[in-house]
């Protein structure tokens, strides 16, 4: 980054001077003319520690609300906070950051920003330092990002560096810090695909506030090359700040670690359930957590090298072994960790993640089976949502996280149990993978510790502790989860399809698109603008193109007296492209040919009832499951649709049943649907991101939808009225994954014709049963009682037949070397029948049985007593042969062995086979 970025009239104004760090040899600005380092760590360690930087102290609330008003009252409007989860965003899933709320529409400079300029206090989740959480004093995974920003335009500037730095001077000057002790660290930042100058301000070795300069653009073309890409410079310009609140906090107590500052009685709540003595107030033991703290400031504690050496040094510093230091802090660092977790849980669940295995859902697993295996760890045993309820009731200022503790707690509780089911079946799943690298004398590697947990949610420390049970040693970084969390933080790239006639469509005027504004509207006449091949592009249509899970309109195009049949319609950047089927003869058009569109109504009027009707289902599923169902995906059809939703267990009947009722209420209410365009941020201003539940739009104007309750950005086509979707009838529900629900249902006609194809089961089944349809339960009731008495009964008789049977099948053996063979058909006798003889037969020791049956093919059991498989008997063996002759497949253990095929005829030679095959047996032996 070019040094003519940094030289600014307010430093030259206000007595600072730039120089280099005499460590890191980063330059800086400072009005200490002695001061040789940066006041960043490592080059400085802490100093605020037991002695404050500001002049009294504040907790969160305090400190927040002294930001936002400082800011207001320097012409900031204050926004309120974005959810954790960035339902705006398509890339990322977590808001990392306040700059993350207006990217990428806002910082683009597509779409204005909701206030310029605009004061925040953002919370923001990181979880790629995960590890490090508890054990470095500073790390910690929820945060709340203190920001003001300002979006400035060419000719409309707000204000830029000087203005930003001064406001920063000035907060920190009225919070009582020494002018001397701040830093202001040059340091470039580039982030989302943006970049630009930086400075970090510092204040007792602590970074407590990044401003950010945000004028460049990622491009391949670019000229300034920052961190190793390449970057052009922006029409619009962007001031970027963020403030740490919990940092702030921190330096205004100077306890010896961030979260004694943070969330202090939480912590020692948890201490207390724990049996470990915190106390601050014992200056030997505040001196140790202090000097760890103090040390894990200057290096990165999530390398298992650099914890072992930050003990070490810390041990050799207070005077005592690694050993006892270990013991103290191993506890302490833990109940810090449960604490940061579940305050990090607490927002995302209240914001609407469902832990799941993808996506933000498995992030918030992630750290929910992390905190659980840390308080089994550490003996506490009380359910989570208790923890999460000590973080509520301090959190006053989060009136949302009261009114979502019961569906909270629900969601919490259903986790444990799922995890402890984990536990049990993981533990012997290890196991089973560790004796495989026994045998080869390898440790279990790190990416199969990955793999075990990524897909059965095992743990890395109960794959350490299993392993080591069968003598097995794995690859266990400290930063485990960090890695993991790492590889999932951002959505997966989408792969750009290559639209093949896109430069041919450039040079094209958008089409206009008619269907929004008359959507009862077939037939329409338009001017041919471009044709080739069997794809034709009008001026305008009422052909809906396919998106948003609605499949394209079909019809037909008619000029003159050719009627054309139209089966697809897509659209690219705004130009609809309409595909023919294609015909044997001369395509008779023209470029500017006046041609009469008509839309094949019953189709589309079927899409749009089963459309509209997502919305109410959707809707109706909010209403009765709770507030953090959001939409994962959905289809419709004519026939039917679906609607996929995020909730954190199964669905059951009778809610099914009271979503279809609110549903239909819904429909006989004959609300009026409305939509209209509106600008995108004024849109998320009114109606909030659940805006965002189909997916995020592109553009700056967004079209909004209201179908009832349910207010969406959609891009389809509707009924405009409620009553028009007609009934809705669910017709089931099922789980796709974990965390996901589908919810299948059809609309208007089609839900008439599935009820009516139920009813028609219903009536053949009470026909079948010879009573009347409201006898049915009773009656199949009935009848599955006597079904598993004569099940019963069955069983019985097949037990006597086997052991009669038996006595027979004896008396006519074979005998070879000493050894009675018993080789027969029993014909229509089911595979366990077969068993059940075998078995009886084998329990004489002398006996080998060969049983085959014709049932559905051919069954072939084999079985052997214990003299003769002493005498070399396999009946595994013998089966595997059999089988094979049948055109079949089977084995198993040289006692005891099934197999069959699919070729009858050839039964009696495969019996042949296995009575050679046990006399050969008996020979060789």
């Amino acid at each position: 980054m070019l040094e003519d970025e940094y030289q600014l009239d307010f430093f030259s104004e206000n007595g600072f001077i730039r120089k280099q760090c005499s460590k890191c040899g980063c330059h800086f600005w400072t009005r200490d003319l002695d001061r040789a380092t940066c006041g960043d760590a490592p080059c400085d360690p802490y100093s605020f520690i037991g002695s404050p930087v500001f002049k009294r102290k504040f907790d969160l609330a305090q400190m927040r609300e002294y930001f936002l008003t400082f800011f207001e009252e320097r012409g900031h409007s204050i926004l309120e906070r974005y959810p954790v989860v960035a339902r705006w965003r398509d890339d990322i899933y977590l808001t990392i950051a306040s700059i993350a709320d207006f990217q990428p529409f806002v910082t683009s400079g597509q779409v204005p920003p909701p206030a310029n300029p605009l004061t925040i206090s953002q919370p923001c989740i990181r979880l790629s330092d995960l590890d490090a959480v508890g054990r470095s004093g500073r790390h910690l995974t929820t945060f709340e990002m203190m920001a003001h920003h300002a979006f400035n335009k060419v000719g409309e500037e707000i204000y830029w560096k000087d203005r930003t730095i001064e406001l920063c001077d000035e907060l920190l000057n009225s919070l009582g810090a020494d002018p001397l002790a701040v830093t202001y660290k040059e340091e470039p930042w580039a982030g989302g695909g943006n970049a630009g100058p930086c400075v970090e301000v510092l204040i007792g070795g602590l970074e407590v506030a990044t401003l950010v300069f945000m004028n460049l653009q990622q491009s391949k073309q670019g000229d300034i090359v920052i961190k190793g890409e390449n970057y052009h410079k922006m029409d619009n310009y962007i001031v970027d700040t963020g403030y740490g609140l919990e940092r702030f906090v921190w330096a205004s107590q100077g306890s010896p670690t961030i979260y004694d500052a943070v969330f202090p009685t939480v912590v020692n709540e948890l201490m207390d359930l724990a049996g470990v003595k915190h106390e601050l107030d014992n200056s030997e033991y505040a001196t140790i957590l202090s000097q760890n703290a103090r040390l894990a400031g200057l290096m990165d504690v999530s390398e298992k090298a650099n914890l072992f050496e930050l003990r070490k040094q810390v041990a050799s510093s207070i005077g005592t072994t690694v050993e006892k230091l270990t013991s103290i802090m191993e506890p302490v660092e833990s109940i810090y960790a449960i604490t940061d977790h579940t305050r990090c849980l607490t927002f995302m669940l209240a914001d609407g993640i469902i832990p799941s295995n993808v996506k933000a859902g498995y992030l918030a697993r992630l750290v929910l089976r992390r905190t659980l295996r840390m308080m089994k760890d550490m003996g506490i045993n009380i359910p989570l949502s208790e923890i999460m309820r000590m973080h509520i009731n301090n959190l006053p200022e989060y009136p949302e996280f009261v009114e979502k503790f019961d569906v909270i707690s629900d969601i919490l509780d259903h986790e444990e149990r799922k995890f402890a089911e984990t536990l049990g079946r993981g533990k012997r799943m290890i196991q089973k993978s560790a004796k495989h690298y026994k045998k080869s004398g390898e440790k279990i590697p790190l990416s199969t510790l990955i793999e075990m947990y990524d897909s059965h949610g095992i743990p890395p420390e109960i794959s350490k502790q299993a392993a080591a049970e069968v003598g097995v040693e794995v690859e266990l970084p400290d930063n485990f989860y960090s890695l993991v969390a790492e590889g999932h933080s951002k959505a997966e790239v989408k792969e750009v399809k290559v639209f093949p006639y896109a430069d041919r469509l450039k040079k094209l005027p958008k089409t206009k698109r008619l269907f929004y504004d008359e959507p009862t509207r077939m037939e329409f006449e338009a001017v041919v603008l471009d044709l080739f091949d069997n794809h034709l592009v009008l001026d305008t249509t009422l052909f809906y193109p396919e998106g948003g899970g609605q499949p394209a309109d079909h019809g037909t195009i008619r000029v003159e007296d050719i009627i054309l049949d139209v089966v697809d319609v897509q659209i690219h950047d705004g130009v609809v492209l309409h595909i023919l089927k294609e015909i044997e003869d001369e395509l008779h058009l023209r470029k500017g040919d006046l041609i009469t569109g008509r839309v094949n109504e019953e189709r589309r009027m079927a899409h749009s009832c089963h459309h509209t009707a997502t919305h109410i289902v959707n809707d109706a599923a909010r209403k009765v499951l709770g507030d953090h169902v959001w939409q994962a995906g959905a289809q419709k059809t004519a026939e039917r649709a679906r609607l996929d939703i995020s909730h954190y267990k199964r669905i059951t009947q009778e809610e099914l049943n009271q979503m279809e009722l609110i549903a239909n209420i819904t429909v006989m209410e004959n609300q009026r649907v409305t939509a209209e365009w509106m600008e995108r941020s004024e849109a998320e201003k009114t109606y909030g991101f659940g805006l965002y539940q189909g997916g995020v739009p592109l553009g700056t104007e967004i079209r909004v939808l209201k179908v009832a309750d349910d207010i969406e950005a959609c891009a389809g086509t509707h009924c405009t009225n409620t009553g028009l979707v007609g009934p809705i009838k669910i017709l089931k529900s099922e789980r796709i994954q974990d965390g996901v629900e589908r919810i299948e249902y059809a609309a208007g006609k089609a839900a008439v014709r599935a009820v009516q194809q139920m009813e028609s089961y219903l009536l053949r089944s009470a026909d079948a049963l010879r009573v009347l349809p409201e006898h049915l339960p009773s009656t199949i009731e009935r009848f599955f009682g006597e079904w598993k008495e004569f099940k019963k009964e069955n069983e019985k008789l097949k037990d006597e037949l086997a052991h009669v049977r038996v006595g027979q099948m004896v008396q006519n053996s074979i005998d070879i070397a000493g050894m009675r063979i018993v080789a027969s058909i029993i014909p229509n006798a089911d595979a366990d029948e077969l068993v059940k003889i075998a078995g009886e037969l084998s329990n004489e020791k002398d006996v080998v049985a060969i049983l085959v049956s014709d049932f559905e093919g051919v069954k072939i059991v084999a079985a052997a007593g214990d003299d003769a498989l002493a005498a070399g008997v396999d009946a595994g063996k013998a089966v595997r042969e059999m089988s094979k002759i049948v055109g079949g497949g089977g084995g198993g253990r040289p006692n005891m062995a099934r197999g069959g095929g699919v070729d009858p005829e050839k039964i009696d030679i495969s019996l042949d086979c296995g009575i050679s095959m046990v006399k050969e047996q008996l020979n060789s032996k």
